[in-house]
């Protein structure tokens, strides 16, 4: 299935794109390029290939929720560069 001159252009026109001539041509050139190699994958014969969305498997990494004790308010302000009664004294933002 090839691209023709006018399909590229109408989708030039969707993706909001203002096409020069060269381009036209380009790009009508490279996406039959592209539909040409897809059409070269289908002759794969993928009937035992299980389904993927990842190439490496992806796990969730999950640790077990634990309470655990905070800071209490003197260690947490301790290398604070400025406090006040017992907060961050930050600059303001307005």
């Amino acid at each position: 299935m090839a691209l023709t001159r006018d399909e590229v252009l109408h989708v030039a026109n969707l993706a909001r794109l203002s096409l020069v001539p060269e381009e036209i041509e380009l790009f009508t050139r490279q996406l039959n390029d592209i539909l040409a190699y897809v059409e070269k994958l289908q002759e794969l014969d993928t009937a035992g290939v299980e389904p993927l969305a990842h190439v490496i498997p992806v796990f969730n990494v999950f640790r077990e929720d634990a309470v655990s004790q905070g800071l209490d308010r003197d260690t947490a302000l301790s290398n604070a560069p400025a406090r006040e009664e017992g907060a961050f004294v930050v600059p303001r933002i307005i």
